[in-house]
């Protein structure tokens, strides 16, 4: 009895002895991390849930769970809507920008990330094999905001769509007026307009509300279409919400200012998901008798 007991515990003393070996092992050795890529996952601004980026981007980076629409640069949204073969127009306008303190820096700021000159693209091309003038507008590009070169460039588009008798759509998304260049932003409410308003007379002009179209964009050539369209949950608006509340001293809706809103009070025609945009302009084309 003696001997198996002794037995037993010399066993136990090398499982024991040997764990103990086990666990330095364990502990010496090095963890080798996995690598998983930065950019795999991104959050969902609306409803804050986890997205597959490359899930992401082949919804035309709309979200899965919520159908939030992300901001698309110009270069993007044109791939998306525009037949292979369009050509830009209108991307080297000289102009002598004013000297506000730090506007330069901006200026080159935006360029550089955006690979764009101005806040806005415009090209010529098809959809579905109609042809059209096209101008995006950039919220990468200094907020989408308009100064003289984009108000220039959307007016001689506008002019274009006239003399050739094509349709012009817009794809509005701005912060308004660009603070920096004073009053001469302020002009091109005005000019775009006219240039629109001459258009219409003989042509087709569709707009595009996507988020955020506010300020002087909204108050001008965004709202003056013949078809007015927008995707789902866009801001729209002239003043901000809260600028609105102190200024009336009320509390306004939760949706005001949303596409769904300004639906139901018939400031658009229709709110369109980006994955049908293509397909709807090119029905709207077609009833407009473009080919």
């Amino acid at each position: 009895m003696e001997n198996l007991f002794n037995k037993r515990k010399e066993l136990l003393n090398e499982f024991n002895k040997s764990m103990e070996e086990l666990n330095i092992r364990t502990r010496d050795r090095k963890a080798i991390p996995k690598e998983i890529p930065d950019n795999l996952v991104l959050k969902c601004p609306n409803c804050q849930r986890f997205i597959l980026r490359d899930e992401f981007i082949m919804e035309h980076q709309v979200c899965p769970y919520c159908r939030w629409h992300g901001r698309l640069k110009s270069k993007e949204r044109i791939q998306q809507i525009m037949d292979a073969g369009y050509k830009e127009l209108f991307r080297d306008l000289n102009y002598e920008y004013p000297d506000f303190p730090g506007y330069k820096e901006k200026l080159d700021s935006a360029k550089t990330t955006t690979e764009e000159e101005e806040s806005v693209m415009c090209v010529s091309g098809k959809i579905n094999g109609i042809k059209v003038l096209v101008a995006v507008m950039d919220s990468h590009f200094m907020m989408g905001s308009m100064g003289v070169v984009c108000g220039e460039k959307i007016t001689l588009l506008a002019e274009m769509a006239e003399k050739k008798k094509l349709p012009l759509i817009i794809f509005a998304c701005s912060g308004g007026a660009r603070m920096q260049e004073g009053i001469l932003s302020l002009f091109q409410m005005a000019k775009t307009a006219q240039a629109i308003g001459k258009l219409r007379e003989k042509g087709l002009y569709i707009c595009v509300l996507t988020d955020p179209t506010t300020g002087g964009v909204s108050a001008s050539f965004a709202s003056l279409a013949d078809i007015t369209l927008a995707e789902p949950k866009a801001l729209i608006g002239f003043a901000g919400k809260r600028v609105i509340e102190k200024t009336i001293k009320e509390v306004l809706p939760k949706e005001f200012q949303s596409a769904e809103f300004l639906l139901d009070k018939g400031y658009i025609d229709r709110i369109v998901e980006r994955k049908e945009l293509k397909d709807v302009l090119t029905k709207l084309l077609k009833l407009h008798n473009y080919k």
